[in-house]
């Protein structure tokens, strides 16, 4: 289950649940972080729906366009969680509420759901 509109993080331990009991298109997964880390990295959406990558040096110029429609929640993440907070207060001033930061990042992913996703 997403976390409340009035919350703006979501934790790794509640997205892996999110992936693991709905539908895998449910939740739309946004790398925030920059290629040279998404080449390090990334964390793989389940099913048919691949993580997308909108870097924060490019957010504010491509993230409205891709996502001003978007119904389903949006997860964003980055390394430790503070850009893609940014992300998400960008996105909730624009009247995108059913989005949410990953909390601690990948980093923190990958301590608590998935060892296999390099540190860095």
């Amino acid at each position: 289950m997403l976390p409340s509109a009035d919350e703006y993080e979501i934790t790794p331990a509640e997205l892996q649940t999110i992936f693991a009991e709905e539908n895998n298109t449910s939740v739309r997964l946004i790398d925030c972080r920059e290629e040279d880390e998404w080449a390090i990295c990334r964390i793989e959406s389940p099913g048919e729906q691949s993580t997308e990558l909108i870097p924060l040096s490019r957010f504010a110029a491509e993230a409205p366009e891709k996502l001003g429609e978007e119904s389903r929640p949006v997860v964003i993440y980055c390394h430790h969680g503070m850009r893609s907070m940014n992300a998400t207060l960008f996105l909730r001033e624009r009247d995108i509420e059913k989005v949410w930061s990953l909390a601690g990042g990948i980093d923190l992913w990958s301590t608590q759901v998935d060892p296999s996703v390099p540190r860095y």
